[in-house]
């Protein structure tokens, strides 16, 4: 069953998650490790990027969330990425799995499938990703979905049930499920798909959604309050700007003005 994300769970998730200020690690790909990191300090949360192998698993225990990103794969990270996880692990710490362009190379995909085995709390993929995961595709066009989100819904529900993980598809709606309820979040802009780092920058922020979490149907609101505060940010910072060049700082903004207490349902 799909039902509608309500904007007062979206604003009571922000403030839970403003007041605790998580740490998030963040292992991500390269090309984006800047603006994730604004991206996670204007919306509440703090970022540290530690991505040394001898660091990585200390750092991971210490941390609130983390988040795996396999965009800029290669063996040094991808060590320091299995290291961070099952120390995280052990320390009952969430972990995120962002699977960017999984399905489309072997290496990536071979790796993101074992760290599948390793109970991430939540997965976030673009439809061809979330896919490809299941077994159902051979991804997208490099990290550009070629289906819709709608289109994998079954996908991520069946995801889900069998990694116990929160599967977050994402699109022109964004469908959040824990494989027996499934969440939509109708927002966004199309500019979001032109500005690199964006659906990265969701994952982190979804990590800092869910550090603190561990019972599964608060995960799944936490996760779509995720989704929806990006979303959200996105349409008016939209509105503000004049294309992608104006749109990041407008974005920036949008998350740090944005007031939990104005999220109501009309």
């Amino acid at each position: 069953m799909t039902k509608p994300i309500r904007l007062e769970v979206v604003g009571t998730e922000l403030a839970r998650m403003r007041q605790a200020a998580p740490l998030v690690h963040v292992l991500t790909n390269e090309v984006v490790g800047e603006f994730t990191a604004n991206v996670l300090l204007a919306v509440g949360a703090a970022p540290a990027m530690i991505v040394a192998e001898e660091e990585a698993a200390e750092f991971a225990a210490i941390a609130s969330a983390v988040l795996i990103n396999v965009g800029t794969l290669y063996p040094a990270r991808y060590a320091a990425m299995l290291r961070a996880v099952d120390a995280a692990v052990s320390a009952g710490k969430p972990w995120v799995l962002d699977p960017v362009a999984v399905g489309f190379l072997r290496y990536r995909t071979d790796a993101a499938q074992v760290l599948l085995t390793k109970r991430p709390a939540v997965i976030r993929g673009n439809a061809s990703e979330i896919l490809a995961l299941a077994g159902l595709s051979q991804g997208g066009r490099g990290v550009d979905s070629t289906a819709s989100s709608h289109s994998a819904v079954t996908a991520a529900e069946s995801l889900a049930e069998q990694t116990g993980a929160i599967v977050a598809v994402t699109g022109a709606t964004d469908y959040i499920t824990s494989g027996t309820e499934t969440i939509a979040v109708p927002f966004g802009h199309p500019i979001l798909t032109k500005v690199v780092g964006t659906g990265c920058a969701l994952s982190a922020v979804t990590a800092a959604f869910v550090a603190g979490v561990s019972d599964q149907a608060a995960r799944l609101s936490a996760v779509a309050a995720a989704c929806a505060v990006m979303a959200l940010c996105g349409e008016q910072a939209a509105k503000q700007s004049q294309g992608p060049g104006s749109f990041q700082p407008s974005f920036l903004d949008a998350l740090s003005l944005l007031d939990p207490a104005s999220l109501r349902d009309v």
